[in-house]
């Protein structure tokens, strides 16, 4: 690794420490949220940079005028600014977090290892772990983890609502269709809100 690279891993543990990154789905959340182009060039390290960014101009620790300041500051080194922070509609309060994500929860599992399962096929507001290429594909669950803290609401500030997660395994085919590299399987841990039961095909019944 670079040094400047150790010294993103440190500072942004740092801010967890300090509270000022809420939990991992908020930090993820960030990162999702930031300049496109950086996105895709900044690479792993980059991207946490422009996440931790943008998390410190939305707690007003920095602001964005600041980082305009030392880009130019920097000249030619730095091309833009990879933070995107919100405006007040969507911004949350990140309440002091970083303790480990499993949760108790007193619903049973609707699905039990073995059994075939649909990711849905519709798209999620904000900020989610369903990836987009296994959405609508079927899978069979090979693990089941008990409840973890769900993202999809944990990254918005709107409470842990721990689910049961499950690790569902993919046929590289169902993914990506008869052009996938023959014998290969993807496993997704999934959570229960994410999936559907796949019904068997009922054998069509003969007119009386």
């Amino acid at each position: 690794a670079e040094a400047w690279e150790l010294r993103m891993f440190q500072m942004v543990n740092a801010a967890f420490v300090a509270g000022l990154i809420g939990n991992v789905d908020q930090f993820r959340h960030a990162i999702e949220r930031i300049d496109p182009a950086a996105y895709l060039s900044d690479g792993y390290f980059g991207r946490w940079l422009g996440g931790l960014e943008t998390l410190l101009v939305e707690r007003e620790v920095i602001r964005t005028a600041e980082l305009n300041d030392r880009v130019e500051e920097l000249g030619g080194a730095v091309s833009r600014i990879a933070a995107r922070p919100s405006a007040t509609p969507d911004r949350v309060a990140y309440p002091p977090g970083g303790r480990h994500g499993q949760r108790p929860i007193l619903a049973a599992p609707l699905y039990q290892p073995g059994q075939r399962v649909r990711a849905l096929s519709r798209g999620l507001a904000g900020h989610t772990r369903l990836p987009q290429y296994a959405r609508g594909r079927d899978g069979i669950i090979v693990a089941w983890h008990d409840g973890w803290v769900y993202p999809d609401s944990n990254a918005h500030g709107l409470g842990e609502y721990p689910q049961h997660l499950y690790t569902v395994c993919f046929e590289g085919k169902e993914l990506w269709g008869e052009d996938a590299e023959p014998g290969i399987r993807v496993h997704l841990d999934l959570f229960e809100p994410y999936l559907e039961p796949v019904v068997p095909d009922q054998p069509e019944q003969d007119e009386p």
